[in-house]
């Protein structure tokens, strides 16, 4: 690593949040680990930790995505989530990766075409993306599948995941009238939940697979606290304001760090960055870091960590983001963008933007550095 801007990645943080899952939830045959969009930021590499926790299949977005996966592993059953074309299908088969079916017409074509595949069946539930919303066409998929076309799961995705939600209630009544004439308990796969609704409600009871996407990383599901409309409510009802809490105790495993690269000094009246970003009404000293917005898509005039203290960002470019510092600010100090001094569940409230965006918007020029069990590696793209 020449420009010292990288994530560090803890495997071993990794390894024990999915071991604490499968304790907490462990009524499930399969654990799908979700690593679509380079691991939600984490990379690749970081499959064969996940697998050491237990994850016992993987899913992804693509086929690119899943060739990526077997590179590093070729064991691990592979998901592709989203439909993929016919050519990409005959890839994906030769290399032992499941595809997701949504559709008759894209299922006959696999017939006409004699593609010998496994496959998880999508099921349209209420959320309007992928999958199949009629009976009729459930059951054509079903009965015409076989050893060949080998129907291996069947699944939906849940849009809300509280227990009470008309929404959640909507969508498990309508996966399961649209299912209701298989016997799913001939389906090797059967799975609903996500980490948000397996978090928020009991297992259901048909289901023996859940798909885990941001809990492996270390984000436990937090319930909101009530509106004070809510909670007035509750007052004049004799209700209590409970808030549910979480089962988990997950650690983050990711750190964005970089360096200090140069240390200047400004005098009063002159300016910083480009357009005059900052304008010096003192004489101040400033520190220039290598990583801007070609790095961190969602990097913002936030502070950042240095030796446990916070200095604020005053200007920010594609390749350089500079702070204002004090005297005991060097060359060459460590500095946290966020980590663990700045959780990542902090950082998004300051961008205004989900984990999800802030995580998967360090651009893949940024190297990740992985530790897992006293040993370190450094993966570049």
């Amino acid at each position: 690593m020449y420009r010292k801007t990288y994530v560090e990645i803890n495997l071993d943080t990794i390894e024990e949040n999915i071991k604490k899952i499968k304790t907490t939830y462990s009524g499930y045959k399969y654990y799908i680990g979700v690593v679509k969009n380079n691991a939600y930021g984490h990379g690749i590499y970081s499959i064969n930790a996940m697998i050491n926790g237990g994850i016992n299949y993987l899913a992804v977005s693509s086929l690119e995505e899943a060739l990526e996966v077997r590179k590093i592993n070729k064991e691990i059953p592979v998901l592709i989530l989203e439909p993929i074309s016919l050519e990409a299908t005959k890839v994906a088969a030769e290399n032992n990766i499941t595809i997701t079916v949504d559709n008759t017409e894209y299922f006959d074509t696999l017939i006409e075409n004699n593609i010998k595949v496994k496959f998880h069946l999508k099921i349209d539930s209420g959320m309007n993306r992928f999958g199949l919303k009629e009976k009729q066409k459930v059951n054509y998929i079903f009965e015409k599948s076989n050893e060949t076309l080998y129907l291996e799961g069947i699944y939906t995705h849940l849009s809300n995941g509280r227990t009470n939600s008309e929404i959640y209630i909507n969508q498990i009544n309508s996966f399961k009238s649209l299912t209701s004439d298989i016997d799913l308990s001939k389906i090797e796969i059967v799975h609903l939940d996500r980490s948000l609704t397996m978090e928020q409600h009991e297992k259901i009871e048909f289901a023996n697979g859940v798909r885990m996407g941001i809990a492996m990383y270390g984000i436990a599901y937090t319930a909101p606290k009530p509106s004070w409309k809510r909670r007035l409510l509750n007052k004049l009802t004799f209700k209590k304001n409970e808030i549910i809490k979480p089962k988990l105790d997950l650690n983050t495993a990711f750190e964005f760090k970089t360096h200090i690269l140069e240390v200047k000094d400004v005098k009063k009246g002159e300016i910083v960055g480009y357009g005059g970003a900052y304008d010096a009404k003192e004489d101040i000293k400033i520190a220039l870091m290598p990583y801007g917005f070609a790095d961190y898509l969602y990097n913002s005039m936030n502070e950042v960590y240095i030796k446990g203290k916070a200095y604020q960002v005053i200007s920010i470019n594609m390749d350089v983001t500079t702070i204002l510092i004090d005297d005991t600010i060097s060359v060459g100090d460590e500095v946290e963008v966020f980590g663990k001094q700045i959780s990542l569940r902090k950082r998004s409230r300051e961008i205004g933007q989900n984990i999800y965006k802030l995580l998967t918007s360090i651009t893949t020029r940024v190297p990740r550095i992985y530790k897992y069990k006293n040993e370190e590696i450094e993966i570049k793209y």
